[in-house]
């Protein structure tokens, strides 16, 4: 494969936003259909891997995505604890729904940082020369 095919670029810029949109379809309506924070954070890592594939660079900085994904991870970590201790008298189902997206917006977040960061070390860091 061309590092710099300019149809690779074309296609997988027209197919980016897509990625993207499904991306979050999977997260926001995992509580309702097949899917959830994993799998749809599974499919926006695959957005930031195709930028990787069309501009081999290191554009992105790892550094922010860790930062990212440690406050993600403390996030998911409060949320539910809070969640917890402040629904003794609010079993509705409309809340619980709110938890069900928020929580799989985080993990959703989280597995994209974490998928990402897992491949741009292997790339930078563990390729070697």
């Amino acid at each position: 494969m061309k590092s710099n095919s300019q149809i690779i670029a074309r296609v997988t810029g027209l197919l980016y936003p897509f990625i993207i949109l499904i991306g979050f379809y999977i997260i926001i309506n995992g509580h309702v259909s097949p899917g959830g924070g994993f799998q749809g954070g599974a499919v926006l890592a695959s957005a930031f891997i195709s930028r990787y594939l069309v501009i081999p660079e290191e554009s992105i900085r790892i550094k922010y995505m860790q930062t990212l994904e440690k406050v993600l991870f403390f996030c998911i970590i409060l949320i539910p604890t809070l969640f917890l201790f402040s629904s003794t008298g609010n079993d509705s189902a409309m809340a619980n729904t709110i938890y069900l997206v928020v929580m799989n917006l985080l993990i959703g977040l989280k597995v994209s940082s974490g998928l990402t960061i897992i491949f741009y070390r292997f790339v930078f860091y563990e390729g070697g020369e």
